[in-house]
């Protein structure tokens, strides 16, 4: 992969230091891969993130939203009450602690989330309030003039 320097960006503008940060993290090959998760879009204005959290219990899962960002959190709790543990001779499920930011756009909101066959599906909706959306401006006729008089005043 191609690696770019954006130094010299950072030196010659102002204003624009959390953009050149951005397209440094997007280029970063630290990206973490798990869990691994899909984004679909269900609507026009609707989407769908489904995260792959299998054995993860809906009390080990903590979903965040805060201003324009979404922050899924796994941690795995440790119960001591269960049967004594096994002895693992391979683990290829993995339950370590993860954490996923995912950065919204403006008016996009949580409306539902749910947990079913391991796959945790959050709902986003994309709400944009009536003063943002485009209106319709009717074309009327010929607007009548004020009409000007030039009345003399007494004196």
């Amino acid at each position: 992969m191609r690696t770019y320097d954006l130094t010299p960006f950072y030196r010659s503008t102002v204003g624009f230091d959390r953009l050149f940060s951005l397209l440094d993290q997007a280029t970063a090959d630290g990206s973490p891969g798990y869990p691994p998760y899909n984004i679909e879009r269900t609507g026009d204005n609707a989407y769908r993130i489904s995260v792959a959290v299998s054995g993860f219990g809906k009390d080990e899962l903590s979903i965040v939203s805060k201003e324009n960002t979404l922050t899924i959190k796994g941690e795995k709790v440790a119960n001591e009450n269960n049967k004594p543990q096994a002895e693992v001779l391979y683990r290829g499920i993995a339950a370590r602690a993860f954490e996923r930011v995912f950065q919204l756009a403006d008016f996009v909101v949580v409306k539902n989330a749910s947990l079913e066959n391991g796959l945790l599906h959050v709902d986003l909706v994309r709400e944009i309030p009536e003063a943002k959306k485009p209106r319709q401006i009717p074309i009327g006729g010929s607007a009548q003039s004020a009409q000007v008089t030039n009345e003399k005043a007494a004196a």
